[in-house]
């Protein structure tokens, strides 16, 4: 990777040159959650200690290193090489062309990553990003690389997450440093209702279908697709949306420890947790004074909770009202597969030596198909009220705070070893000490 600075270009602080050579066996032995920050203090206890810097934001060239690390474009997804069902053609799981620092089943890849700073809040857009590490057959260079994804940052407000540091919007434990000044936010949310709709596609090209085993009865009208299903083994639709959430809260929850590992390297503390209530990071709690992101959600009788859908205009998610219906929802994320692009879109470039064959390797999704994934949506959305049926549209409840570590309350209550050599160094390397 190359790190050196360029004409015309402010050149790194020698803290780059600790990333790049940092062992990444002592990443993942000297991971450990590091809480307390510069500015932070703790009133009582055994861990007393009440720090005498301000609080210290990052620069913010360590905040694009972090989430670059957390959710960063990592060039061209590979897709899936074989299936027997579906041979010589590929499967048409995949959902985007390009790769992440955190897996995806299947390439569905429905989450975005939003952060907070003393400055804002913000989203950065890699989930359909292109490749944006340069030819693969050079070196990554830094300096690129991070003005790349720079360009994907979009500005969301001027001002930190609003989300009060008290319960029940955050634990206990948490609320004497949750979202504190100075401290680096990062909140993946993924879009549950796509990555349902990603789910159903996979189920319908291997011929499966739903039964709707809440209210114990078959979604009628299933048998004039019986040339692509098996209508008489349907599946429970509780499984099914189960797996759904499950599989988005390991994709998030993954992407906080790809960063969480740059934190070892960059000498920064901080630690990934799920004590922020995720309603509340959404805004989606009822409480008007409780901003968050501002999510649109709804209410209703039969829920035990409200349903964020989505940030209007910037996040939505694959379901009303930000689609008139399912079968425009379902058709977007053909859309977002087969369109210009996407994975199997012929003028996608790729890895491959002839990338333009590889991509067009599928079969499209018919009309039949469409129209079947649509009619068990739809079924889910009237029958519910909601899409999906038993699991919230959006979800986050995984996050990954980052500060600069005060070592002054390490050393009073630890013995060595609290700390790695990167946290000791971390301001002669990257700023100038704090008085």
């Amino acid at each position: 990777m190359a790190s050196e600075g360029r004409a015309g270009q402010e050149p790194f602080p020698e803290g780059v040159e600790d990333v790049l050579s940092f062992p990444f066996i002592e990443a993942l032995h000297g991971r450990r959650a590091r809480r307390f920050g510069l500015g932070s203090s703790i009133p009582g206890g055994p861990f007393e200690f009440k720090s005498r810097h301000e609080p210290e934001p990052l620069s913010e060239l360590e905040e694009m290193l972090v989430v670059t690390a957390a959710a960063g474009n990592t060039g061209w997804h590979f897709m899936l090489p074989h299936s027997d069902r579906y041979s010589p053609q590929l499967p048409s799981y995949p959902s985007s062309a390009g790769g992440r620092t955190f897996p995806s089943a299947a390439g569905y890849h429905t989450t975005e990553l939003f952060f907070t700073n003393d400055r804002g809040t913000y989203m950065l857009e890699t989930r359909d990003a292109p490749s944006l590490t340069g030819p693969e057959d050079r070196p990554l260079d830094l300096h690129d690389f991070l003005e790349a994804h720079r360009s994907r940052v979009r500005v969301l407000s001027d001002r930190r997450l609003d989300v009060p540091p008290a319960k029940p919007h955050v634990a206990g434990h948490n609320t004497w440093c949750a979202n504190a000044p100075g401290s680096l936010l990062l909140m993946p949310i993924s879009d549950v209702a796509e990555y349902l709709i990603a789910s159903m596609c996979y189920m319908v090209l291997n011929g499966g279908c739903l039964y709707d085993d809440v209210n114990d009865e078959r979604i009628p009208g299933l048998d004039r697709f019986s040339r692509l299903i098996d209508v008489d083994d349907p599946g429970p639709l509780t499984s099914m949306e189960r797996n759904t959430m499950a599989s988005c809260a390991t994709e998030i929850s993954i992407s906080c420890y790809a960063g969480m590992l740059m934190l070892q390297a960059m000498g920064l503390g901080g630690w990934m947790y799920s004590g922020i209530d995720g309603f509340s990071v959404m805004g989606a709690t009822g409480d008007p004074n409780v901003r968050g992101l501002g999510f649109r959600y709804d209410k209703d009788e039969r829920w035990p909770s409200p349903n964020p859908t989505g940030l209007p205009g910037v996040f939505e998610g694959h379901c009303p009202p930000h689609y008139a219906n399912m079968r425009e929802a379902v058709e977007a994320h053909a859309q977002r597969k087969f369109g210009p692009g996407g994975p199997f879109h012929e003028s996608t470039p790729g890895p491959w030596r002839d990338s333009a064959a590889v991509r067009t390797s599928v079969d499209p999704h018919s009309d039949e198909f469409i129209e079947c994934v649509s009619h068990m949506a739809q079924y889910i959305y009237d029958r519910f009220g909601r899409f999906p049926a038993t699991v919230p549209a959006m979800y986050s409840q995984m996050y990954l705070q980052v500060h600069h570590l005060d070592l002054e309350f390490y050393d009073r209550h630890y013995g060595p070893g609290a700390y790695l050599q990167t946290h000791a160094r971390h301001m002669e390397r990257w700023h100038s000490a704090p008085s």
